[in-house]
């Protein structure tokens, strides 16, 4: 214990917030004051013998503990301000505590309570007993405390309680407020200069000394949320970018139309300006914009019922929506059977874009926007193109079947019923011919026009004539009618208002014909010297993608047959790979047709052929027979890159195996 006592004190471990403790006495003789329940409390506290360690001496609840706590964490920004004859006085403050009654006498009651308790049950038992039983007593000697031991020791909450309950008290004398003392502390806070002149530093503009008095709080920055959650301010919102501003409108809305949007937005707003952004996070269905999946999905993220993960979540809400662009009504058995997802996750997509009828199904909210269709058709052409790649990527995820493609008839699910005769519709159907001859007789009028004048130096030769041949039994037509729900008159690249007996059959201008097969050729050329290996349906897929991205009236929306394509790829030096499928593969026609860049101009041409003719023998084949393979033909040992850089032209790999791009079968 000597030794202890000499050693010297290397650190003195301060807490980090400073605590005081200030104790007040209570006037008893107020008649306020609960005599009994006093007296209760000392007792309960103290027992019935008092000595030094008591609470209360006087077996009375005679006083009250007080215990500081911080009330803010930056008191830099606070000021104590007194106004005396039209000068405001401030005091800076680098300190506030906050004083709260503290209940540690209950804590010594609990602990009297249990002590009793305890005593109780040990006479009682003492009592059966005739003599105490011998018991063992193990002796340990205790090693020497360590510094680090020491270190945590002197840390500890038990030691820190110790040392407050150890300090010894300072007594204070209380001065009243009209008391001289008190007065002359009071003098403190106000300031000793007079004028300006001495006061150099609050020569400022207001501006400025508010900005030094009340400096931006980084903590506040820091905690202040980008965007509000639950409840939309329109007057933060106004103060984002525009992209931010529709981002955070249509997660939280859901469904919207365009015109809604705008006035949203607030006036002087650029339309422009608005369907390019809503564009990037939202889809076109029936001519109202619904936000896009993964806008709703983020990646990483998950089912809050199901923990599905973001990317099936948002294939599934993608397919409710491209149900709700072929018809009004979706029935949520339907969708629950294609995509496998639990009953809650269906029934948040269909909550978020469609409203539920009895014995009927689920209805889009909101009705067909035949104005904003009319007013963008160009924007209405861009969507249907980028809802038919969609479409594709369904079809092959969930094998859509034809009854899911076709769209339903709405007489059959209409929530208002109507009955109309033969004659009626006839009637309804020459009123709307008549209503939009006009429009369509200036169109072909002017489009006509426009052939002759960039033809008039050019003669038509019959030889050049070529004639639109679509395939009967060994040809697959691009499907088309799974789109003829979005009522924007395109059909496989071909507007139906042109819908003239020279473009149907091919019969366009030497020139217009030029320039579609220039252009189909670029796109060719340059979509396999990225992919080197395509299928016919992800070609497709692709090139309606391409015509998404082009501006209205470009020459490829002239009309390219399947047949076309498939011709244009064997012209630009593609040839066709005879990929051996299984027997019981379920893929489709397209699928099964493989093409691949022969020669792309670079070291590796001879190695990706080698590789080609390996898969047109084999439907899947292990890396090292690739890897012989193509060091035997090509006469030289391949290093691993090299290997790796062909296999990642052509090939994917799956469960160990690689395919071609495109023929893996899950």
């Amino acid at each position: 214990m000597a030794n202890e006592e000499d050693d010297p004190i290397i650190q003195e471990i301060k807490p980090k917030q400073q605590k005081v403790e200030l104790e007040m006495a209570i006037d008893t003789l107020n008649p306020n004051y609960c005599r009994s329940k006093g007296e209760q409390i000392a007792l309960n506290v103290d027992g019935t013998c008092t000595d030094e360690t008591s609470t209360y001496s006087s077996k009375l609840m005679d006083k009250q503990t007080f215990c500081s706590s911080q009330a803010a964490s930056n008191v830099s920004r606070y000021a104590a301000a007194v106004y005396k004859k039209g000068e405001l006085h401030l005091t800076p403050l680098h300190g506030i505590l906050q004083l709260r009654p503290s209940f540690t006498y209950l804590d010594k009651a609990d602990a009297k309570h249990r002590e009793r308790e305890a005593a109780n049950e040990g006479g009682d038992s003492s009592q059966d007993e005739a003599e105490d039983d011998v018991k063992q007593i193990t002796v340990r000697f205790s090693r020497p405390e360590t510094e680090q031991a020491r270190q945590r020791r002197v840390q500890s909450y038990e030691f820190l309680q110790k040392r407050q309950a150890e300090e010894h008290w300072v007594h204070l004398h209380y001065y009243g407020l009209k008391d001289s003392r008190s007065e002359h502390e009071r003098q403190y806070l106000f300031s000793q200069g007079h004028g300006l002149a001495e006061n150099t530093e609050l020569i400022k503009s207001p501006s400025e000394y508010l900005m030094m008095l009340m400096p931006p709080s980084v903590e506040e920055e820091n905690d202040k949320p980008v965007a509000p959650s639950n409840v939309l301010s329109m007057a933060q919102l106004r103060t984002l970018p525009l992209a931010d501003q529709i981002k955070i409108l249509m997660k939280n809305v859901k469904v919207m139309p365009f015109a809604n949007l705008m006035s949203l937005l607030g006036s002087g707003t650029d339309s422009t300006a608005v369907l390019r952004c809503i564009q990037q996070v939202a889809m076109l269905v029936q001519g109202n914009w619904v936000v896009k999946s993964d806008v709703l999905y983020p990646k990483d993220t998950s089912s809050p019922h199901s923990g599905v993960p973001a990317e099936v979540l948002c294939r599934g809400r993608d397919f409710v929506m491209w149900k709700f662009t072929q018809d009004r009504w979706v029935v949520r058995k339907e969708v629950a059977a294609v995509t496998k997802l639990c009953p809650e996750d269906v029934k948040d997509f269909l909550e978020h874009m469609s409203v539920a009828r009895i014995n009927k199904g689920w209805e889009f909210m909101l009705p067909y926007d035949e104005d904003f269709v009319k007013k963008h058709p160009d924007i209405v052409q861009r969507q249907h193109m980028l809802w038919m790649g969609i479409q594709a990527k369904l079809e092959k995820v969930y094998n859509l079947l034809k009854e899911h493609l076709t769209p339903k008839k709405q007489e059959a699910q209409s929530a208002h019923p109507l009955l109309v005769s033969g004659e009626q519709r006839v009637n309804m159907a020459k009123a709307k011919v008549k209503q939009n001859y006009g429009q369509l007789e200036k169109e072909f009028q002017k489009q006509k026009a426009e052939m002759k004048s960039n033809d008039t130096s050019a003669k038509m030769d019959v030889s050049n004539i070529r004639i639109k041949e679509e395939p009967v039994s060994d040809e697959e037509p691009m499907d088309t009618s799974a789109y003829e729900g979005m009522n924007n008159g395109i059909i496989n690249g071909l507007h139906a208002e042109e819908d003239s007996t020279d473009s149907l059959n091919g019969h366009l201008p030497g020139g217009c014909i030029d320039r579609v097969a220039q252009e189909l050729k670029a796109f060719v050329s340059s979509t396999f010297k990225k992919q080197f290996v395509l299928t016919l349906s992800e070609l497709k897929r692709l090139f309606n993608l391409h015509l998404a991205s082009l501006p209205p009236g470009h020459t490829l929306f002239s009309g390219i047959s399947d047949k076309m394509l498939q011709d244009m790829v064997l012209d630009t030096g593609c040839k066709q790979i005879l990929v051996p499928f299984p027997p019981q593969t379920a893929a489709s026609p397209d699928e099964l047709k493989v093409y691949a860049l022969w020669e792309a101009g670079d070291t590796y041409d001879q190695h990706r052929q080698v590789l080609l003719e390996i898969f047109s023998k084999n439907y899947r084949v292990r890396r090292n027979v690739i890897h012989n393979q193509l060091s035997q033909e090509c006469g030289e040992d391949l290093n691993k890159q090299e290997v790796d850089r062909v296999l990642k032209d052509c090939c994917v790999s799956y469960g160990g195996m690689w395919y071609l791009k495109g023929t893996v079968q899950s």
